[in-house]
């Protein structure tokens, strides 16, 4: 009976984690590849790549990042992410909020967000 008790316990333990907050990032709305490349890639135009350069990328299905004002890169997942983007199709290069939940494995972070968790603070 003592296992059962302390498995449980484990076990609701690991559930209460799994089922973490949702938190609100802000910043820029990049994509990945080309800001990985090159950190000044956070406007639409990227040298040598053309004026619509990000949205060219995100229409792609390439991975959108947000970067913050302090550096921090969270890889864009979840709802808003799917069909090529097309939700962040027209944000990109915008200062963003994207509420949702963070995960962070080996310092590769990433935030899943439903539609609802996109916000626009700023072109």
């Amino acid at each position: 009976m003592k296992r059962l008790a302390a498995l449980t316990a484990i076990v609701l333990a690991a559930g209460t984690f799994a089922m973490a907050a949702p938190v609100t990032v802000t910043g820029v709305l990049v994509d990945r590849a080309c800001y990985t490349k090159d950190k000044a890639n956070t406007k639409m135009e990227h040298a040598g790549m053309g004026a619509t350069c990000a949205a060219d990328c995100a229409k792609k299905g390439q991975p959108v990042a947000l970067v913050t004002s302090t550096g921090e890169v969270y890889t864009v997942t979840g709802e808003v992410a799917a069909d090529n983007n097309a939700k962040l199709v027209p944000h990109m290069a915008h200062t963003m909020a994207l509420t949702g939940e963070v995960t962070d494995v080996k310092g590769v972070k990433s935030i899943s967000v439903a539609a609802a968790g996109l916000k626009m603070v700023s072109k």
